[in-house]
């Protein structure tokens, strides 16, 4: 064994240069592999970890108390495919008059539970203790913010019941109330419904989902069984975000993965046929075939370890700030954000592994071959392969060195087609990373109504500190009308509502006015305009099973409305939907609008118009305009940095094939240069020889990086690309990416081809 690490540590020292190459290749792969590793682990892990500790309920399930009984509620829990069961409880839906800390007015789901324990939905206490007595009530912590103490005596006011003192925080990653109170105090808060919680044995789709839950209630009383809440919903929700980014991190992972198996196949390939000399000798001197291979492998071996630690570290770094921006403002209950152990381990150890793996084939071949034939092989002047080719350029009208360049690929065809397929893979990553780009501005300006300004106002609200408006609702939109410089206003009401077979409520938004302003919005479908009608994000709809006409009920005091789904949004929360005032009317037709929206006329100065809105009345305020789309930021910024990691990498795969092929061909340039070839026609025909392939490589690559682009784009959860954002590629833009791939090819190969334009003819003839 010391005989083979002295051997492969030779061959390391004397082959800096593709030693160095394997571990910068190494290095970038496991940067990018960590990467979309970590946000699927993120996903999936957290979650499901929180949610067994917990022993989350599969579903919540609310029913008509009025229809059912307790006891057939209860014998519900020994139906076949029920795992296990809890209740049931009590259940009302209290209303909030006012936004209390992190929990917003409007409708709040309070169940009546003696204990946080139980055989299903264990709910974890975060601060202070469980209600045990009437007046107590727990709050429902949702993981976006710190609960912090509880201050003594802190209340909590429902309408229509006495006001109940705060006396901890809980979480329950089941999402099964939004607070908890003793089953003594229930009857004060006037319940309506009954909950169940359950375990089954089949719960991975939601198919088992559905099947499990009608195989638990069947028998029961027909219309009993009133809203129902399936974790896979929460388990969306909680990876929303990151799934906006996965698909794209997965892509270039998958994208370095190709490049680097390639480039260290081919790395070695060539390194075994110059060597050949080398392994003749290794054989001379006794090392058996195994123990050659052994020697290569390990020679290997050492980069990529090298390179997959600090890639691994690297990586590590990298994925903070992509995990915070992805998981953002989502409910993560008790579920620490964070990157599993295997992840770390994938990268250390994988990633050699899959370079040993790479490099085996073209170590076989060191294997095969006897001392004598490696010797021989070695010292032999080695007959050009594809000389017809060659010799057919070579009575063309091209300058000699151009002739001389496209011909020597020729050559070597093997280390041809992988030089050709890495720079395929590095254009395929230019041209997706080319659309991403096109894609995400023009997504992060879609809100921007093709430049016009808009002007956001809120009417005081004294609850938060603020004056109240002198003017009235109406008052004030007509006000915003008439001053100088509006052309479009519309008036936004919003408040918490109860969705029809949902247990977890959703924010409405009611909309007047000039609606049109949002048309813009609408990926498919129409902006809701009449009665009747709503519209919502992608997120909301995957989450709640919905798509463009289908009907939901809203739940408000009492009230409901039901309403048509007639448009999908490109983007929005995956709480709230988007609706008429005339379904607020059914609703709740005293409820005010808060918030106005002014488009303004072409040409109209923003400012004075703000300023002339705090003049007409000290109770409107000014909110800030549009953030900077944070997703379509990290998103560009993401793809340009593993644009450029793997551009490098592709062209350190040309560099290895224009090093070795200069090393091999060493004898044809002291020809070459003894009979009058200039160190510049050198150069030309050494960039020559690889400048074909990348300009092959760049027709090669484009359609990939089109379908590449077409398949994520359609594929973004969060997000619905309309055809107008897809459609991003033009005829100058195509012309330049073919260009790409002979920028990969001219990038790699200058290096070598002026090392080899500085040789001179004395120096070639004393290494032969």
């Amino acid at each position: 064994m010391s005989a083979v690490w002295s051997a492969s540590r030779a061959i390391v020292k004397r082959r800096k240069v593709q030693t160095a190459v394997i571990g910068l290749v190494v290095l970038c792969s496991t940067t990018t592999i960590l990467l979309a590793l970590a946000l699927l682990s993120a996903t999936s892990g957290p979650f499901e970890r929180a949610f067994g500790q917990q022993r989350g309920a599969h579903v919540v399930a609310a029913f008509d108390r009025s229809k059912v009984s307790d006891t057939q509620l209860a014998r519900t829990a020994g139906r076949p495919g029920v795992q296990a069961a809890a209740g049931p409880y009590l259940q009302a839906a209290a209303d909030v008059p006012k936004q209390w800390k992190w929990v917003s007015s409007g409708p709040l789901t309070v169940v009546g539970r003696s204990e946080p324990a139980g055989t299903v939905d264990r709910i974890r206490l975060l601060e202070g203790r469980w209600a045990t007595k009437p007046g107590e009530i727990v709050v429902n912590w949702d993981g976006r913010d710190s609960p912090g103490p509880i201050e003594p005596g802190t209340k909590f006011t429902v309408r229509g019941a006495p006001a109940l003192t705060v006396v901890g925080y809980a979480s329950s990653m089941s999402k099964s109330a939004d607070a908890w109170v003793a089953p003594e105090q229930m009857a004060a808060l006037h319940p309506s419904s009954v909950q169940m919680l359950y375990r089954f044995a089949q719960s991975s789709t939601d198919g088992e989902i559905r099947d499990g839950l009608s195989k638990a209630t069947a028998g029961l009383p027909k219309g009993s069984l009133t809203t129902t809440q399936s974790y896979l919903s929460l388990k969306r929700a909680f990876s929303a975000g990151a799934d906006t980014y996965l698909p794209f991190l997965t892509a270039f992972g998958i994208l370095g993965l190709l490049v680097s198996t390639l480039i260290v196949a081919n790395v070695v390939s060539g390194v075994v046929v110059s060597g050949y000399r080398h392994i003749g000798v290794l054989k001379a001197l006794g090392f058996t075939p195994n123990q050659v291979v052994a020697v290569y492998l390990t020679m290997v071996s050492v980069p990529a370890v090298a390179g997959s630690v600090v890639g691994t570290l690297i990586g590590d770094v990298l994925s903070q700030p992509i995990l915070r921006d992805a998981f953002s403002g989502i409910e993560t209950g008790s579920a620490t954000i964070g990157v599993s152990t295997w992840v770390y381990a994938v990268c250390l150890l994988g990633t050699p592994a899959l370079v040993v793996l790479a490099a085996l084939v073209p170590a076989l071949r060191a294997h095969r071959l006897s001392a004598a034939r490696a010797i021989s092989a070695g010292n032999a002047p080695r007959i050009g392969r594809g000389l017809r080719i060659q010799r057919g350029l070579g009575g063309t009208r091209l300058p000699r060195a151009v002739s001389l360049g496209l011909g020597q690929p020729f050559a070597r065809p093997g280390r041809t087609l992988m030089t050709m397929a890495a720079i395929v893979l590095g254009v395929t990553t230019v041209t997706l990373t080319t659309g991403l780009t096109s894609t995400m501005v023009a997504f992060g300006k879609h809100g921007q109504n093709n430049g016009s300004a808009w002007v956001n106002v809120e009417a005081g609200r004294p609850g938060l500190g603020q004056k109240a408006p002198k003017l009235s609702d109406r008052q004030i939109e007509a006000r915003l009308r008439s001053l100088p410089g509006a052309d479009l206003v519309t008036a936004r009401a919003l408040t918490m509502v109860r969705l029809a077979g949902y247990s977890q409520p959703a924010v409405a938004n009611f909309h007047r006015g000039d609606t049109q302003m949002y048309d813009s919005e609408v990926v498919k479908g129409h902006w809701p305009h009449g009665p009747g009608e709503a519209a919502a994000a992608p997120a909301f709809l995957n989450q709640h099973g919905l798509a463009v006409g289908d009907r939901i009920t809203l739940h408000l005091n009492g009230r409901q409305a039901r309403v048509t789904v007639v448009g999908e949004l490109i983007e929005g929360h995956a709480e709230a939907v988007e609706s008429t005032w005339q379904t607020l009317a059914e609703l709740d037709p005293d409820l005010p609008a808060i918030l106005y929206t002014a488009e303004l006329a072409d040409g109209a100065d923003a400012e004075e118009y703000a300023t002339a809105v705090k003049a007409s009345d000290p109770g409107l305020y000014l909110m800030p305009g549009a953030s900077a789309n944070t997703t379509a930021a990290t998103v560009i910024s993401v793809s340009a940095a593993f644009t450029v990691l793997l551009t490098i990498v592709a062209a350190l795969g040309v560099f290895n094939t224009v090093l070795l092929n200069t090393r091999e061909r060493r004898r044809d340039l002291g020809m070459l240069k003894s009979i009058g070839m200039t160190p510049r026609q050198v150069t030309v025909m050494t960039v020559t020889s690889v400048a074909g392939l990348g300009a092959v490589g760049g027709l090669l690559g484009i359609p990939l990086g089109i379908a590449a682009h077409r398949l994520l784009v359609d594929h973004v959860g969060q997000v619905a690309f309309p055809e107008s954002m897809k459609a991003v590629w033009h005829a100058p833009q195509l012309a330049l990416l073919v260009l790409a791939g002979v920028a990969i090819a001219v990038l790699g190969s200058l290096i070598p081809a002026r090392s080899a334009a500085r040789l001179t003819i004395a120096k070639v003839l004393h290494n032969e």
